[in-house]
């Protein structure tokens, strides 16, 4: 994503197009694929860096997505081929385990992130990571004791 806009269009240093930020501060913001900064009246924006705890990041966010997904396909199959009475264990195998990556990828961001807290926040999406992990554990030990009725 490249986002280029007039100052004038951003609100209070941050731009439209920053909603996935996992941190803000001053005149940049910062998510797990580009880092973007106010320049010359635009918001210019370029690849995050390529260093190795923001991939394991990148790749643990995307396992989560992955087995959410997965979830649902497990969770619509065995919705119809489960017997009467049995438990949806797959659906809350693929939920604990996108729990844990999105906790693990939200604890390395945390860990890894640059220290400048004086000018830096956390920013939506981190919190949503955080959001996310409990509500994927949450579901996946519902999954657990769910049973099928007919």
């Amino acid at each position: 994503m490249r986002c280029t806009v007039d100052a004038e269009m951003c609100l209070n240093g941050s731009c439209c197009c920053v909603y996935q930020a996992w941190s803000v501060g001053g005149q940049r913001s910062t998510d797990l694929w580009y880092n973007c900064m106010i320049n010359n009246g635009g918001y210019h924006c370029k690849p995050a860096s390529s260093e190795d705890w923001i991939q394991a990041v990148q790749a643990l966010m995307i396992l989560s997505l992955l087995f959410c997904f997965f979830s649902l396909i497990a969770f619509l199959y065995q919705l119809f081929k489960l017997v009467k009475g049995g438990r949806f264990f797959f659906t809350a195998i693929f939920q604990i385990l996108a729990s844990v990556f999105v906790m693990c990828a939200a604890i390395i961001y945390t860990v890894m992130s640059p220290d400048d807290a004086s000018i830096t926040q956390f920013g939506y999406a981190y919190v949503l990571a955080w959001v996310a992990f409990p509500l994927c554990l949450i579901s996946g030990l519902i999954y657990i004791v769910l049973r099928k009725k007919e």
